[in-house]
Protein backbone atom coordinates (compact mmCIF):
# COMPACT_ATOMS: atom_id res chain seq x y z
CA UNK A 1 0.00 0.00 0.00
CA UNK A 2 1.53 2.98 -1.20
CA UNK A 3 2.12 5.77 1.38
CA UNK A 4 1.36 9.50 1.44
CA UNK A 5 3.93 11.59 2.70
CA UNK A 6 2.64 14.62 3.76
CA UNK A 7 3.36 17.86 1.50
CA UNK A 8 5.52 20.85 2.34
CA UNK A 9 3.80 24.33 2.18
CA UNK A 10 6.02 27.10 0.87
CA UNK A 11 4.96 30.74 1.52
CA UNK A 12 6.01 33.06 -1.30
CA UNK A 13 8.25 35.44 -0.98
CA UNK A 14 6.88 39.14 0.36
CA UNK A 15 6.89 41.67 -2.70
CA UNK A 16 7.94 44.74 -1.76
CA UNK A 17 5.80 47.63 -0.77
CA UNK A 18 6.30 51.01 -2.45
CA UNK A 19 6.29 52.79 1.11
CA UNK A 20 8.72 54.74 2.35
CA UNK A 21 11.84 53.34 4.10
CA UNK A 22 13.77 54.52 7.58
CA UNK A 23 16.50 56.52 5.34
CA UNK A 24 13.94 58.49 3.32
CA UNK A 25 11.93 58.80 5.88
CA UNK A 26 14.67 60.69 7.47
CA UNK A 27 15.71 62.45 4.28
CA UNK A 28 12.26 63.93 4.58
CA UNK A 29 12.46 65.03 8.08
CA UNK A 30 15.82 66.89 6.93
CA UNK A 31 13.96 68.28 3.54
CA UNK A 32 10.80 69.75 5.57
CA UNK A 33 13.60 71.26 8.07
CA UNK A 34 15.67 72.62 5.31
CA UNK A 35 12.62 74.07 4.12
CA UNK A 36 11.20 75.85 7.56
CA UNK A 37 15.05 77.42 7.99
CA UNK A 38 14.64 78.92 4.70
CA UNK A 39 11.14 80.80 6.12
CA UNK A 40 12.82 81.69 8.62
CA UNK A 41 15.61 83.46 6.56
CA UNK A 42 13.17 85.26 4.53
CA UNK A 43 10.60 86.06 6.68
CA UNK A 44 13.50 87.37 9.43
CA UNK A 45 14.83 89.50 6.45
CA UNK A 46 11.35 91.14 5.02
CA UNK A 47 10.28 92.03 8.52
CA UNK A 48 14.14 93.24 9.24
CA UNK A 49 14.15 95.42 6.00
CA UNK A 50 10.48 96.78 6.60
CA UNK A 51 11.18 97.61 10.35
CA UNK A 52 13.89 99.62 8.97
CA UNK A 53 11.95 101.19 6.01
CA UNK A 54 14.36 99.49 3.80
CA UNK A 55 12.38 97.08 1.84
CA UNK A 56 11.41 98.11 -2.15
CA UNK A 57 9.62 94.97 -3.15
CA UNK A 58 9.91 96.00 -6.73
CA UNK A 59 13.41 95.74 -6.56
CA UNK A 60 13.73 92.49 -3.92
CA UNK A 61 11.65 89.90 -5.25
CA UNK A 62 13.29 90.75 -8.80
CA UNK A 63 17.13 89.26 -6.96
CA UNK A 64 17.27 85.49 -8.52
CA UNK A 65 18.23 84.84 -4.96
CA UNK A 66 15.33 85.66 -3.79
CA UNK A 67 12.78 84.17 -6.51
CA UNK A 68 14.91 80.83 -6.28
CA UNK A 69 14.60 80.71 -2.28
CA UNK A 70 10.49 80.82 -2.73
CA UNK A 71 11.32 77.27 -5.26
CA UNK A 72 13.53 75.91 -2.81
CA UNK A 73 10.98 76.14 0.00
CA UNK A 74 8.20 74.51 -2.08
CA UNK A 75 10.18 71.93 -3.54
CA UNK A 76 11.80 70.72 -0.71
CA UNK A 77 8.50 71.05 1.56
CA UNK A 78 6.78 68.59 -1.44
CA UNK A 79 9.95 66.81 -1.65
CA UNK A 80 9.61 65.78 1.99
CA UNK A 81 6.38 64.75 2.18
CA UNK A 82 6.75 62.46 -0.91
CA UNK A 83 10.03 61.15 1.18
CA UNK A 84 8.11 60.25 4.23
CA UNK A 85 5.42 58.33 2.34
CA UNK A 86 6.96 56.80 -0.71
CA UNK A 87 9.69 54.59 -1.66
CA UNK A 88 11.01 56.55 -4.94
CA UNK A 89 10.35 60.22 -6.08
CA UNK A 90 7.90 60.82 -9.27
CA UNK A 91 10.03 61.45 -12.36
CA UNK A 92 8.12 65.13 -13.12
CA UNK A 93 9.11 66.24 -9.53
CA UNK A 94 12.91 64.88 -10.18
CA UNK A 95 12.88 66.98 -13.17
CA UNK A 96 11.93 69.83 -10.99
CA UNK A 97 14.63 69.31 -8.36
CA UNK A 98 17.31 69.12 -10.96
CA UNK A 99 16.53 72.60 -11.46
CA UNK A 100 16.37 73.65 -8.45
CA UNK A 101 19.80 72.07 -7.97
CA UNK A 102 21.49 73.88 -10.33
CA UNK A 103 19.59 77.35 -9.49
CA UNK A 104 21.14 76.70 -6.02
CA UNK A 105 24.64 75.98 -6.99
CA UNK A 106 24.57 78.91 -8.92
CA UNK A 107 23.35 81.37 -6.37
CA UNK A 108 25.74 79.53 -4.00
CA UNK A 109 28.71 80.03 -6.54
CA UNK A 110 28.00 83.65 -7.27
CA UNK A 111 27.59 84.84 -4.31
CA UNK A 112 30.48 83.73 -2.71
CA UNK A 113 32.89 84.29 -6.18
CA UNK A 114 31.67 87.49 -7.73
CA UNK A 115 29.44 89.56 -4.71
CA UNK A 116 30.42 88.54 -1.26
CA UNK A 117 33.03 91.45 0.12
CA UNK A 118 31.41 93.76 -2.05
CA UNK A 119 30.53 97.55 -1.37
CA UNK A 120 27.34 97.49 1.10
CA UNK A 121 23.43 98.50 0.21
CA UNK A 122 21.86 101.13 1.91
CA UNK A 123 20.97 99.04 4.87
CA UNK A 124 23.08 96.14 6.01
CA UNK A 125 20.72 94.01 8.41
CA UNK A 126 21.16 90.69 10.12
CA UNK A 127 23.76 88.33 7.86
CA UNK A 128 22.31 85.02 8.50
CA UNK A 129 19.80 84.69 6.33
CA UNK A 130 21.92 85.97 3.53
CA UNK A 131 24.46 83.14 4.74
CA UNK A 132 21.42 80.39 4.63
CA UNK A 133 20.12 81.53 1.25
CA UNK A 134 23.66 81.70 -0.82
CA UNK A 135 25.59 78.75 1.46
CA UNK A 136 23.61 76.28 3.45
CA UNK A 137 20.85 75.64 1.69
CA UNK A 138 22.47 75.25 -1.90
CA UNK A 139 24.98 73.42 0.41
CA UNK A 140 22.06 70.87 1.66
CA UNK A 141 20.08 70.78 -2.00
CA UNK A 142 23.58 69.41 -3.66
CA UNK A 143 24.34 66.95 -1.24
CA UNK A 144 20.74 65.84 -1.11
CA UNK A 145 20.73 65.16 -4.75
CA UNK A 146 23.89 63.41 -4.46
CA UNK A 147 23.24 60.96 -1.52
CA UNK A 148 19.34 61.09 -1.10
CA UNK A 149 17.95 57.92 -1.83
CA UNK A 150 14.39 57.48 -4.12
CA UNK A 151 15.41 58.89 -7.07
CA UNK A 152 14.45 57.99 -10.46
CA UNK A 153 16.14 58.46 -14.05
CA UNK A 154 15.30 61.63 -15.66
CA UNK A 155 15.16 62.44 -19.57
CA UNK A 156 17.91 64.54 -20.87
CA UNK A 157 14.37 67.18 -22.05
CA UNK A 158 14.88 68.20 -18.69
CA UNK A 159 17.49 70.33 -20.10
CA UNK A 160 14.58 72.79 -21.33
CA UNK A 161 13.20 73.05 -18.14
CA UNK A 162 16.55 73.61 -16.56
CA UNK A 163 17.80 76.31 -18.75
CA UNK A 164 14.08 77.86 -19.52
CA UNK A 165 13.85 80.31 -15.93
CA UNK A 166 17.44 81.79 -16.14
CA UNK A 167 16.80 82.81 -19.67
CA UNK A 168 13.24 84.35 -18.92
CA UNK A 169 14.51 86.12 -15.40
CA UNK A 170 17.78 87.53 -17.52
CA UNK A 171 15.53 88.61 -20.13
CA UNK A 172 13.49 90.41 -18.26
CA UNK A 173 15.93 92.07 -15.84
CA UNK A 174 17.90 93.25 -18.76
CA UNK A 175 14.33 95.03 -20.26
CA UNK A 176 13.54 96.53 -16.48
CA UNK A 177 16.96 97.81 -15.92
CA UNK A 178 16.75 99.50 -19.35
CA UNK A 179 13.74 101.03 -18.38
CA UNK A 180 14.41 101.99 -14.74
CA UNK A 181 17.94 101.98 -14.44
CA UNK A 182 17.73 99.28 -11.74
CA UNK A 183 20.12 96.32 -11.99
CA UNK A 184 20.12 93.62 -9.33
CA UNK A 185 23.37 92.75 -9.86
CA UNK A 186 26.67 94.88 -10.38
CA UNK A 187 27.73 92.26 -12.94
CA UNK A 188 24.39 93.01 -15.11
CA UNK A 189 24.90 96.62 -15.01
CA UNK A 190 25.96 97.94 -19.05
CA UNK A 191 27.38 100.88 -17.14
CA UNK A 192 30.99 99.48 -17.37
CA UNK A 193 33.92 99.77 -19.33
CA UNK A 194 32.52 96.60 -21.72
CA UNK A 195 29.15 97.79 -22.26
CA UNK A 196 26.68 95.50 -23.02
CA UNK A 197 29.16 93.02 -24.49
CA UNK A 198 30.70 92.54 -20.92
CA UNK A 199 26.85 92.18 -19.59
CA UNK A 200 26.30 89.45 -22.18
CA UNK A 201 29.37 87.71 -21.77
CA UNK A 202 28.62 86.98 -17.76
CA UNK A 203 25.37 85.60 -18.94
CA UNK A 204 26.94 83.78 -21.60
CA UNK A 205 29.20 82.12 -19.02
CA UNK A 206 26.56 81.90 -16.39
CA UNK A 207 24.19 79.80 -18.76
CA UNK A 208 27.16 77.25 -20.02
CA UNK A 209 27.75 76.37 -16.30
CA UNK A 210 24.31 75.77 -15.86
CA UNK A 211 23.59 73.71 -18.62
CA UNK A 212 26.64 71.84 -17.69
CA UNK A 213 25.43 71.02 -14.07
CA UNK A 214 22.19 70.23 -15.60
CA UNK A 215 24.16 67.34 -17.71
CA UNK A 216 26.01 66.30 -15.00
CA UNK A 217 23.01 66.56 -12.32
CA UNK A 218 20.91 64.81 -15.43
CA UNK A 219 23.52 61.88 -16.31
CA UNK A 220 24.03 61.01 -12.23
CA UNK A 221 20.25 60.09 -12.34
CA UNK A 222 20.53 57.89 -15.42
CA UNK A 223 23.78 56.29 -13.93
CA UNK A 224 23.05 52.86 -13.64
CA UNK A 225 23.54 51.07 -9.90
CA UNK A 226 24.86 47.65 -8.97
Amino acid sequence: METLTPTRITTPTAVPTMSSTPGRRAVGVLRIAASAVLIAALTTQIIDLIANHALVPREYFAYFTIESSFFNIVVLAIGGVLSLKHRFDPTGFTMVRIAIVTYAIVTGAVYNLLLRGGPPGDYVGPQWPNEVMHVWIPLFILLDWLLAPGRPAIRWSALWLIVSYPVVWAAATLVRGAITGWYPYPFLEPDGAAGYLGVFEYIAGLSLFIVALGIAGIALSRRRKP
